[in-house]
């Protein structure tokens, strides 16, 4: 009998209970079977969802050209999704979530500052695509003449929500498969949508739209990789926890890139073309993302595409339940596993009911949100990428649950670096939706000490304070805990 399915062995009990156990311990070597290739899967189903076409609009209304679009797209798709692929080599060092891996930069109790945001980025995220998928279901519904009111509705919710945290709750292992099949179907799907609707794009047209300043276009590729791969590098290392101990780092940085980049550099560029095409798709996305672009389809294409706008949203609300039940353990919450998978399930179904039956808008909270949230979010993976990039060795599994060991219970350079790179950050954005979002229009207030114009200014919609967080977390963690970690590495 192999070590992968001895008798006791974690994944042994999981095929027999059908559920995970496994929590933020440290996966025992024996279960730690994983190729870097199966990292493909997963990230590929969570972003083939035909959401990635309409992102497109998004890009769009920065008021750039098609083909500044597909550069910034291209370009922030794979970028992001490269860091992600950096952070899960931690995954593979350390065998555990990735936000207790991070304890090392932060220290044990320290962790739980940038803790917090990583588990309201999952739960905002996860929500958003319950949410999609409602609203979808009830437009196609409406279309096919089956309804589309409040009971069609309240019954996508409940389906939606219970495939999303029945497959979360079984865990890893259920996941990986269901993913490498959602891959297919999906993938399949979309192919075919995009047959269906090439004929409705208008070339002439979208050459004809106007390019953008500079501004504009620092402004889109930052929206681009907050909306992709920084929108999931919070959670990398979770999947790659698996891997064996002598993976390849470049592979797991190559295969997380591949899996994660390829299908939305196609969506979104062939989003680009379509909605470039049509000012009635482009608008209607802002309030149907989904429904719309379903609008462009004949009768009986509608059941299929449904299906798989669905099933890839699902893939993709599965991957973060899962890992804001990890985060929220490695906040200290005494909780399984599956019970804190459930506990977020709760939340997303409250979530996603609110939005849908009485918010009066969504989409525009939601990008004030990310944006907001994106701030420390790249100050983090800075300070955690170059904290990865300062280590030779692998992480001391016992340290890290142990606030008295080598890398203590906070870490006060790596909690100062984070709260002065978001300070910065949150200085140099702005929230484009004052009306749907004026709680976040307090930000923005170094563009005009600065000299960048104010908040009226080109540079006030570049969303500089991105970039400016994941910078400086970066440069600040390599010059000042530099000393730090060879003395963690040494003890």
């Amino acid at each position: 009998m192999s070590n992968a399915t001895a008798p006791g062995s974690g994944l042994d009990t999981t095929r027999r209970l059908g559920v995970e156990q496994t929590g933020i311990e440290i996966i025992d070597e024996h279960d730690r079977t994983a190729r870097p290739r199966d990292l493909f899967w997963p990230w590929f189903a969570a972003n083939v969802s035909v959401f990635g076409l309409s992102y497109a609009a998004f890009i769009l209304y920065f008021g750039i050209s098609f083909w500044q679009g597909v550069l910034v797209t291209v370009l922030g798709v794979v970028i992001s999704f490269a860091l992600c692929g950096v952070v899960a080599i931690a995954g593979k060092r350390g065998s555990a979530p990735t936000m207790i891996l991070s304890r090392a930069a932060f220290g044990v109790r320290g962790q739980r500052v940038p803790g917090v945001i990583s588990w309201l980025v999952s739960i905002g995220w996860e929500t958003f695509l319950a949410i999609l998928a409602v609203l979808a279901t009830a437009t196609i519904f409406t279309r096919l003449g089956w309804g589309g009111g409040t009971g069609t509705k309240v019954v996508a919710a409940v389906v939606v929500a219970a495939l999303i945290v029945a497959a979360s709750v079984a865990g890893y292992h259920v996941i990986m498969k269901m993913q490498s099949v959602l891959t297919w179907v999906t993938g399949i799907v979309t192919v075919l949508y995009m047959a269906l609707t090439v004929d409705d794009i208008n070339w002439a047209a979208v050459q004809d739209i106007p390019a953008g300043s500079t501004q504009a276009v620092i402004g889109a590729f930052v929206m681009v990789m907050t909306g992709f791969g920084i929108g999931w590098i919070n959670i990398a290392a979770d999947w790659s926890r698996y891997q064996k101990r002598t993976a390849s780092g470049s592979s797991i940085v190559a295969w997380n890139t591949f899996g994660g980049a390829v299908a939305p550099v196609i969506l979104v560029v062939f989003g680009l073309a379509l909605a470039g095409s049509s000012p009635e798709l482009l608008a209607g996305v802002e309030l149907d993302p989904i429904g719309t672009l379903a609008t462009l389809l004949p009768t009986w294409a509608l059941v299929p595409f449904l299906l798989a706008a669905i099933l890839s949203l699902v893939s993709g609300a599965v991957l973060g339940i899962y890992s804001s039940g990890l985060t929220l353990l490695s906040l200290g919450v005494k909780l399984k596993r599956p019970q804190a998978a459930g506990v977020d399930g709760v939340l997303l179904t409250l979530g996603t009911i609110y939005v849908v039956f009485f918010a009066e808008s969504f989409i525009a909270p939601f990008q004030s949100f990310l944006i907001t949230l994106g701030v420390p979010l790249a100050a983090w993976a800075g300070i955690v990428i170059a904290d990865l990039v300062l280590r030779k060795r692998d992480y001391d599994d016992e340290a890290l649950f142990d606030a008295n060991g080598r890398y203590g219970a906070f870490d006060w350079i790596a909690l100062g670096t984070f709260v002065g790179a978001s300070a910065v950050g949150w200085g140099l954005v702005i929230n484009f939706f004052s009306d749907d979002a004026s709680w976040n229009n307090w930000q923005g207030y170094l563009l005009g000490p600065l000299g960048l114009g104010g908040k009226e200014g080109a540079w006030a919609f570049a969303n500089l304070g991105v970039l400016a967080a994941l910078v400086l977390g970066f440069v600040v963690t390599v010059i000042a805990r530099r000393s730090t970690v060879a003395r963690q590495e040494v003890a």
